[in-house]
């Protein structure tokens, strides 16, 4: 049986795609019994289709592929949430399968784009929108299905590990290690997305969704990136025995979800701090199963177009046995989504400070003022320009008692130099 494709997007991960149809597809036919046939590509480039050699196939309208009559999946590879949610929308009522990668729109739109799954009675998957060719999303909605998730944490944005990676391991600074990861093309241009944390809290939003069965859009998530963290932090939590990592965090808690993306100090010896460079890696722990992690590379042509033919494989051996399509996930569960200033954890909290008498004991009385507890304190070493760093540790404090604090110690005239470097310490 031929199983029609049709493409839209032949970028990066599109490309990948064409280039493992071409290569494996005698071998999808040989093992899987289905032979998926790429009909037609839609992209703004036909240049792009003819590096591929598919240049005979190419369209610049993707109504094309959508009124196509014979195509049976179409592939959603061009990113955002305009002209792909249309794509998405249109070829679900035209009832066709989709496959997308894209992470902002199922983030965003996950509700719009479920119930249109729904009622065209089609499948809709999206294995390549969170850790690249990881295989996170399936195991989530169908192997651990048995288990209630308690947590899901994870490093999967692989552009701010590279950097975090190189900060700690080769004294880069921040500007040194973002130029690097531009300069390997691990990092865009405007590299904000990363950097800022945006892309890792579309993910976990993706990721809590699922293993919560509680939908939970991007816009919940508190996100804070990396762009305050310098190598004084990195070192100073080497020397307390942590590491630091951006990590998407979603736990299911008595009172809702408490989900967030930020910079994270974990212990030198959890699971996730030996995770360096590039790769990604995602820690699951279900009430059954216990704890498990799942690694592998989180971003590149080969992984993400290894994710997409995957689901287009999986809905391309349903549609040969005439099983009908998997559930569409709706969400059942609507739990409360936590306020951060609920969190209680420890913290580490660096400040650069005038290098004058009287400094610390107005910092520790705005502590003492907002019932923060201090477990330690350091200098980090004077700076030429008469400023030191002062690094504090608390224990267990409240959110919204540490803001309090910061901002009492940031309006104090003269004090504060620059933004105050965050951490939270997860234990």
């Amino acid at each position: 049986m031929t199983i029609k494709m049709g493409l839209v997007g032949t970028g990066t991960v599109g490309g990948g795609c064409i280039d493992i149809l071409q290569k494996h597809r005698e071998g999808f036919e040989r093992h899987l019994g289905v032979d998926v046939e790429l009909a037609r590509v839609c992209s703004l480039s036909p240049a792009e289709a003819e590096a591929h050699g598919v240049g005979h196939l190419f369209t610049n309208d993707y109504h094309d592929i959508v009124n196509d009559p014979d195509i049976q999946i179409v592939v959603e590879l061009i990113g955002g949430t305009t002209i792909a949610k249309d794509v998405v929308l249109d070829a679900l009522a035209a009832g066709k399968n989709v496959v997308t990668a894209n992470k902002a729109l199922m983030a965003t739109h996950w509700r719009e784009v479920m119930a249109a799954a729904d009622a065209s009675g089609k499948d809709l998957m999206f294995g390549a929108s969170v850790g690249g060719g990881i295989p996170i999303i399936g195991p989530l909605r169908h192997s651990l299905i048995a288990n209630q998730i308690d947590t899901v944490m994870g490093i999967v944005n692989g552009t701010t590990n590279y950097m975090l990676t190189k900060m700690a391991e080769e004294d880069m600074s921040y500007a040194e290690a973002l130029a690097e990861a531009q300069a390997k093309g691990f990092a865009e241009a405007d590299p904000s997305a990363d950097v800022d944390g945006y892309d890792s809290a579309a993910k976990i939003a993706i990721l809590a969704s699922i293993a919560f069965d509680s939908l939970v859009t991007i816009d919940d998530v508190y996100t804070k990136g990396i762009t305050s963290i310098d190598t004084t932090d990195l070192e100073a939590a080497r020397d307390m025995g942590y590491v630091v990592k951006l990590l998407a965090i979603a736990h299911r808690m008595d009172d809702g979800i408490d989900v967030r993306v930020h910079p994270t100090m974990i212990p030198q010896g959890h699971q996730l701090a030996s995770v360096g460079g590039v790769f990604n890696a995602i820690y699951v722990v279900g009430d059954f199963v216990g704890e498990t992690m799942f690694f592998g590379e989180g971003a590149g042509a080969g992984a993400a177009a290894s994710a997409v033919m995957g689901d287009v494989l999986d809905i391309a051996e349903r549609l040969e046995q005439q099983v009908p399509p998997k559930e569409s996930h709706l969400c059942t569960d609507e739990l409360p989504i936590r306020r951060i200033e609920t969190l209680s954890m420890k913290y580490y909290i660096r400040f650069t400070v005038a290098d004058k008498p009287g400094v610390l004991a107005r910092m520790a009385g705005a502590f003492a003022e907002h019932d923060v507890s201090i477990h330690s304190m350091m200098q980090r070493g004077a700076q030429d320009d008469g400023h030191v760093d002062v690094v504090y540790v608390t224990h267990t404090a409240r959110e919204s008692d540490i803001r309090a604090a910061i901002d009492q110690i940031a309006a104090t005239d003269g004090l504060l130099f620059g933004e105050p470097s965050v951490i939270r310490v997860e234990e």
